[in-house]
């Protein structure tokens, strides 16, 4: 049986490692996820134990890694992702809060966000018991997330940014300079252009006053909702 939490997530974005400096004063703090897919192997009182853990961006991503990382010819393929206050999990057949929770809390017990991991399971012959379930279904999620190379997710806002010819230049190359912001489109108008920027959350107000003091106030700044 699956099991869902239904509050809604901010906008989060991958940035690089180690974890992301602030660009105009301290430093900023940030969840993290992970670099790529690790997959660890185990076997535990003759049941061998396949855990793989990847990075998602959102619940189809979740649904596609899961389909790819499970085996239909194993016993018990359980999961659990994490996407800011979103979660799921699922037990697939083994006795319920003994697989798809434990490894839940494997990924928050490490503090990552926007998260997959599914624990495949064969079976041995020999029963494990609730608790031991609980252990070996959590203790591989948790080795696999532990050897996964990880990197932050910053919550991103989206700002349109009016400018005219004048300072287009000067506005892209300064913002284009800063870790943390993507300028991901540029649109042309009669007197200028209109930039599409991601930027850190907790960067928005210094960037807007950057982008102010550069114009000398002529660029309209227009956050996104």
């Amino acid at each position: 049986m699956a099991h869902i939490g239904l509050q809604g997530w901010p906008h989060l974005r991958r940035a690089g490692f180690p974890l992301a400096q602030g660009m105009l004063h301290g430093p900023m703090v940030a969840r993290l996820t992970l670099v790529g897919v690790t997959t660890i192997r185990q076997e535990i009182k003759r049941s061998r134990f396949v855990a793989v853990a990847g990075p998602i961006a959102d619940e189809e991503a979740a649904r596609d890694f899961i389909a790819a990382q499970s085996d239909p010819a194993a016993n018990h393929n359980c999961w659990a992702w994490r996407l800011g206050q979103r979660y799921r999990f699922n037990d697939d057949g083994e006795p319920g809060g003994t697989a798809g929770k434990p490894i839940l809390a494997a990924i928050d017990g490490q503090e990552l966000d926007g998260v997959a991991v599914v624990v495949t399971r064969w079976f041995g012959g020999i029963l494990l018991g609730s608790g031991g379930l609980i252990r070996a279904y959590g203790g591989s999620a948790a080795q696999c997330l532990r050897e996964a190379g990880k990197v932050p997710l910053i919550e991103t806002l989206s700002v349109a940014i009016t400018c005219g010819f004048g300072d287009l230049a000067l506005v892209g190359a300064r913002l284009g300079a800063l870790p943390g912001v993507e300028i991901s489109d540029q649109a042309f108008t009669d007197t200028g252009a209109v930039l599409s920027v991601s930027v850190p959350k907790a960067e928005a107000d210094d960037i807007a006053r950057l982008v102010t003091d550069l114009t000398s106030g002529r660029a309209v700044i227009g956050w996104n909702d």
